[in-house]
């Protein structure tokens, strides 16, 4: 009896160390168990920029499939996306809700430039990832003073400055007007060109004006473009006003090289609207597979592409490059949460998406993610291209290190 009793003894007592230890491997913030991990999400359905809405249905439809597919690590994906309108104040109140309210794991791919700004500081003094941002503003990649936020697409200053190289290398004489939204995004894009173009920007650009976010329309400043002479545009806006830009330039006939954001040349949510006759011979820069070039309609990442739209996403526009970039930014999202396993802690989340080399499949030939410790800038490589009418054309090397 005795033997007995001490071999259930210490059988019991190596179960609860077993058990304790199994325990200790999993690490938990608020926002996720053994079941699920909560993900907030904060983006324009409404107002002046309400097209990246289309980014935010894209990211919830794949995360549709991960959680069909037994979801990451057993635990499924509850994504928390709401509406801030392109609004900073509005924006703090969501970040509010999700963080304290919703008690998140993260913010996840939080959209605009002012409105990640306006929750900039609270985000790192709450110790809340504010993760993959979706604006390239250099400000996103200072892991010193701001460790729990991250950009992910090019940032808008590196991106200019290929244009303004572009532009050096194929029309140096040329005669420059910009248009730009007053605030940080729209700065950042304007400083990235000015720093490219060096000490020729002074006499090149002819003409600089800046729209509100909540003007009505940018009439007014491409017509007063054209009165200055310019023959070359740099469009700095979102999809909105570019459309408009783009289509009363063609209104009256003022025909200059067009340079064109990146974030704003999808050619179902822009260039349609705008007119495709009108879009003819824009040239912006890309780092994804642009859905309506005929090279990438093929192959396997192609097809699985497809397929996820058919079934996860049937309303979405398959000429809607938004949708390949939700895609895309969500399977980056994936991969961070696999590397954290078990260690679902807000620290250990930056730390995987701190160290991350990968490349994704629809991203272009060339273009990869790779973060470190102090390098906080996902996307770092882009390609020009120009829309050929049909689709956006690359050319040229890819851009970046």
């Amino acid at each position: 009896m005795k033997l007995n009793y001490f071999g259930l003894l210490v059988a019991g007592i190596l179960g609860t160390l077993m058990g304790a230890s199994a325990m200790a491997q999993k690490k938990y913030d608020p926002g996720a168990t053994d079941k699920e991990i909560k993900i907030g999400h904060i983006v324009p359905y409404s107002g002046p920029a309400s097209a990246y809405g289309a980014i935010g249905r894209a990211i919830s439809a794949y995360f549709d499939k991960v959680n069909d597919e037994g979801g990451i690590g057993g635990r499924k994906i509850k994504f928390l996306t709401l509406d801030d309108g392109y609004n900073p104040a509005k924006t703090v109140e969501q970040a509010r809700k999700l963080v304290e309210e919703e008690e998140v794991l993260l913010l996840f791919q939080t959209l605009g430039t002012p409105p990640n700004t306006a929750i900039h500081k609270y985000m790192n003094a709450k110790k809340v990832p504010q993760l993959f941002v979706a604006t390239g503003a250099t400000q996103w990649g200072d892991p010193k003073n701001f460790p729990y936020t991250m950009g992910w697409q090019p940032n808008y200053q590196s991106e200019a400055k290929i244009y303004a190289g572009h532009l050096l290398d194929t029309k140096p004489n040329a005669k420059v007007a910009v248009l730009y939204q007053n605030d940080d995004y729209g700065k950042d894009y304007l400083k990235g060109f000015e720093d490219g173009l060096g000490a020729r920007a002074g006499t090149m650009i002819v003409s600089k004006i800046s729209y509100e976010v909540t003007d009505p329309t940018v009439d007014s400043q491409v017509v007063s473009m054209k009165a200055s002479g310019a023959d070359v545009f740099f469009n700095i806006t979102t999809p909105k006003f570019a459309a408009q830009a783009i289509k009363k330039a063609a209104e009256i006939g003022w025909k200059p090289v067009h340079y064109l954001n990146s974030v704003s040349s999808s050619v179902g949510a822009v260039l349609t609207p705008a007119g495709i006759d009108n879009s003819l011979g824009l040239i912006s820069a890309s780092y994804i597979k642009d859905p309506t070039d005929p090279q990438f309609q093929q192959g396997k990442e192609w097809d699985d592409w497809v397929a996820w739209m058919k079934k996860y996403h049937p309303k979405g526009a398959m000429n809607d490059n938004f949708n390949v970039y939700g895609y895309t930014v969500a399977q980056t999202m994936m991969q961070v949460l696999k590397q954290a396993g078990d260690n679902l802690t807000r620290d250990n989340i930056m730390k995987q998406a701190a160290s991350l080399d990968l490349t994704l499949p629809m991203l272009l030939p060339g273009v990869n993610i790779k973060t470190g410790p102090d390098d906080f800038y996902p996307i770092e490589r882009e390609q020009l291209a120009r829309f050929n009418g049909k689709t956006w054309e690359l050319f040229g090397k890819v851009y970046g290190r």
